[in-house]
């Protein structure tokens, strides 16, 4: 089955570090995104750009489009992985490892409940 984890982040504290700092935990994911890679688990991970930058569209009909990220909390989705584990609990897994390589980040561990085939992940054949 696939999983999302969502990286949550205080965005002022990821700016905040050295470009030092931030090679350094980048490092720290990496060592955890190559191993899931190696056991064909890991599907796109991407970081995302700065909220400032992002908009939310929202309303009826065509709807409008509004400054800012969609939600008002204290840390921003800074980034995401698609999983594929045959249960949530082995994506539980994979989210508290990438947690001791970045133990200020707080995880989200969603299922996927649609995929729509297009862009191919490099997984296996998704059982039903």
């Amino acid at each position: 089955m696939y999983y999302a984890i969502l990286a949550y982040h205080e965005e002022g504290v990821v700016e905040s570090w050295s470009k030092e700092e931030d090679a350094a935990l980048m490092t720290d994911l990496l060592q955890v995104n190559d191993r899931l890679v190696r056991e064909k688990s890991l599907g796109p991970a991407a970081r995302l750009g700065p909220t400032e930058r992002a908009v939310t569209l929202r309303g009826n009909g065509e709807g409008i489009v509004i400054d800012g990220p969609f939600a008002e909390t204290k840390e921003q989705l800074l980034g995401f992985y698609v999983v594929d584990f045959p249960t949530l609990e082995a994506a539980v897994a994979a989210a508290r490892e990438l947690r001791r390589a970045n133990p200020t980040a707080v995880y989200e561990i969603r299922p996927i409940s649609l995929f729509l085939p297009g862009a191919p992940l490099g997984f296996t054949e998704q059982q039903s």
